[in-house]
């Protein structure tokens, strides 16, 4: 019997568990497990959206509803004709959960996240094109930014041991990966619950000290505020980190900044990236930006497009406002439908424009490139996307000299 299928919505986390879930539920091919994301209105949209499609392809099969968007909207969930059952984040991550029957007439089996103080109970890890595993050390958040219903999805901040982190880094390299993300919801908030505090930048260093033979490590988004002087002296100075952050940016304007209640200023954000940039020049930066938040006025909105150039953003995810209810944004003056659109689309725009200045500025240039699975395609250090002339052996790291772009992907050959 072949296993479930996995539809996974959001983010690199939920990546990381739908891996775990295809695990733990191996044995059961006549199940869809749909992971959700409750981020955004359009997420939950989405979510649904594949509820539908799934139950349309296989109307036979069971379809269990996960995630975020399960953990903070139960009952809608329930409510669907196509759903069989509706888990919560943390029953997700119980072996159990697969092996019970779904029980009628209640379809509903969400505990309450914010009693959850342990992380998994084991690690949740995914692999991208085989080559590359996403390792969760971290989950929740202990920060209540106010557009966002991620911290009701996901519970407190809580660590993964940086023991066991190690241990199923080495793991993960045995098995011949060569390259390590770490993820987590808040991921620079890591530590604080752990016996002696460890810092994020602490793991990372006993990461690398402990798996020698681990060629290249990046990180998934973090917030700059949070960043220690030892992850950033490693993030600057380590080779085997790769040269590219993805900044929880979210705005431009102080004003803006200050009602989203997040705690860094448009000023920190410039700084960090300049400070980066002096000490390692080819690192590349990526940066989520939400369009239309709440009081958004015109000249609020153009210093956030301003903070493409000024934080040299060519990895950027823009996201357009939709207020989540429960949350204090969703109570602010609201930026209308139309212009929240326009705006996202002219900040996608400066993005894609930064991004292809950037791309055509590595022509000519030879790159370190990770071949994934199909031996035709990869990621540079950079995370600059890759396709090679010709065939190579997946999971290489090759030297490549890079000879144009087309269609946002850089074209390569193996270096003489």
């Amino acid at each position: 019997m072949s296993g479930p299928d996995i539809i996974t919505m959001g983010c690199r986390l939920n990546i990381a568990e739908s891996e775990a879930i295809r695990q733990m539920a191996a044995d059961q091919g006549d199940l869809i497990v749909v992971n959700s994301c409750a981020v955004t209105a359009e997420a939950v949209r989405q979510t649904r959206q594949a509820i539908r499609r799934a139950r349309r392809e296989r109307p036979d099969a069971r379809i269990l509803v996960t995630g975020c968007a399960a953990q903070t909207e139960p009952q809608a969930f329930a409510a669907m004709a196509e759903v069989d059952a509706v888990i919560g984040n943390r029953e997700k991550m119980e072996a159990a959960t697969y092996h019970r029957p779904f029980e009628q007439p209640s379809k509903v089996r969400v505990a309450d996240i914010m009693t959850v103080r342990d992380t998994a109970p084991h690690m949740a890890s995914a692999f991208a094109d085989h080559a590359r595993a996403f390792l969760e050390v971290q989950n929740g958040c202990d920060h209540r930014c106010t557009f966002c219903i991620i911290p009701y999805g996901r519970g407190n901040s809580r660590s993964v041991p940086a023991g066991a982190v190690v241990d199923k880094a080495r793991e993960l390299v045995d098995a011949g990966y060569r390259e390590i993300v770490l993820t987590g919801v808040d991921m620079t908030s890591y530590g604080p619950d752990l016996p002696g505090a460890p810092t994020l930048g602490l793991l990372v260093e006993r990461i690398l000290k402990g798996v020698p033979d681990l060629p290249r490590l990046r990180l998934s988004s973090i917030d700059s505020v949070e960043m220690d002087d030892r992850l950033f002296d490693l993030v600057a100075h380590e080779p085997r980190m790769m040269p590219h952050v993805h900044l929880s940016l979210q705005a431009g304007d102080d004003m803006i900044l200050k009602r989203m209640k997040r705690r860094h200023s448009r000023a920190d954000a410039v700084r960090i990236v300049e400070r980066l940039k002096a000490a390692r020049p080819d690192i590349s930066i990526g940066a989520d930006i939400i369009a239309g938040f709440p009081t958004e006025d015109d000249a609020m909105f153009a210093r956030s497009l301003a903070l493409i150039d000024d934080c040299a953003i060519v990895h950027g995810h823009i996201f357009p406002y939709s207020p989540r209810a429960g949350t204090p944004a969703a109570r602010m003056p609201q930026v209308d439908r139309a212009t929240i659109k326009a705006r996202a689309a002219r900040l996608r725009a400066a993005c894609a424009d930064r991004r292809d200045a950037w791309l055509r500025s590595l022509i000519g240039t030879q790159q370190s490139v990770l071949v994934e699975r199909s031996g035709l395609s990869g990621h540079a250090e950079n995370f600059a996307p890759v396709r090679f002339t010709t065939t190579q052996t997946p999971s290489a790291i090759l030297r490549a000299t890079i000879t144009g772009l087309e269609q946002g992907v850089l074209i390569a050959q193996e270096a003489a």
